[in-house]
């Protein structure tokens, strides 16, 4: 059986949406909080099981059973989602889990200016020594949160960043039916698996593009970070989130995001979607 947590999100309520495009709906089952949001699942006749990694006595019982695991990762920055994470990597230990699949990030590292990437680096870490087989998918950067990434561009005409470098901006679908393909894989894919758009422009790049779309000059400012963050915070961000997103930026400067590789389409059986497709339909709005 393959057991899904944060089946109720966009990313692994995807990916299960596309296994039971393969598999019958008993060989699922998902992992909640809430039953209710889990309804259309239950209606295809997937198992609910209700846990969550912060109820710890919930999680033996809920992953119980499984062959896979995919465990997503947490993006509650207001709690120690390493402690989350343990707690449900410990869980699926007692029950025996077969594998374990994390939903991690390509820009995984301790030294990492972006703080998620931390945080997954050390989840790995408790996978490795958890002594069950596990997976690591290291996704790239999600390109919907281009949006928010390149700022008003369509407005100002400008792309102001604090920082700039490459980025392999890679659409959320294609990595969740990505991790449905591998989960479903013959063959078992080992630690850090990363999964990726064939490429990774740079912001300065992704202006030349905009423009293209917008059929219009649109150019980038590189700024000082406490000018960026001043500005985000006047228009209405609070401090400590523009502080936290200027680590996104200074990756991607110092080269954390900007690997590309081919795996990703191979799963797939086509091209992935690329940092263009996400900005052509930014530039339509």
């Amino acid at each position: 059986m393959i057991i899904v947590t944060g089946a109720t999100g966009a990313l692994n309520g995807a990916t299960v949406d596309h296994l039971l495009e393969r598999l019958l709906a008993t060989d699922v089952a998902v992992v909640v909080r809430d039953r209710a949001r889990a309804q259309r699942f239950a209606d295809r006749g997937v198992e609910v099981r209700e846990g969550g990694y912060a109820d710890n006595a919930s999680l033996p019982a809920a992953f119980a059973g499984a062959d896979q695991l995919l465990l997503v990762s947490s993006n509650d920055r207001q709690v120690d989602t390493v402690a989350l994470h343990e707690a449900a990597i410990t869980a699926a230990v007692t029950a025996g889990v077969g594998r374990i699949l994390y939903t991690s990030h390509q820009g995984a590292a301790h030294e990492s200016p972006f703080a998620p990437a931390r945080v997954h680096a050390t989840t790995e870490d408790l996978l490795a020594a958890s002594g069950l087989p596990w997976t690591s998918l290291r996704n790239g950067f999600y390109a919907h949160t281009l949006e928010w990434a390149l700022g008003p561009w369509r407005k100002t005409g400008v792309v102001t960043v604090p920082a700039d470098g490459q980025v392999s901006w890679t659409a959320r679908e294609d990595v969740a039916e990505a991790a449905a393909a591998v989960l479903l894989a013959p063959g078992a894919y080992d630690g850090p698996t990363t999964l990726t758009a064939p490429a990774a422009p740079t912001f300065a790049e992704l202006a030349e593009t905009a423009s293209q779309l917008a059929g219009r000059p649109i150019t980038l400012e590189v700024v000082d970070a406490e000018d960026w963050v001043t500005a985000q915070v006047e228009a209405g961000q609070p401090e400590p989130a523009a502080r936290f997103s200027v680590g996104m930026y200074d990756a991607a400067r110092d080269g954390f995001f900007a690997g590309a590789t081919p795996l990703l389409g191979e799963l797939l059986g086509r091209e992935p979607r690329s940092a263009r497709d996400a900005l052509a339909v930014a530039a339509e709005r």
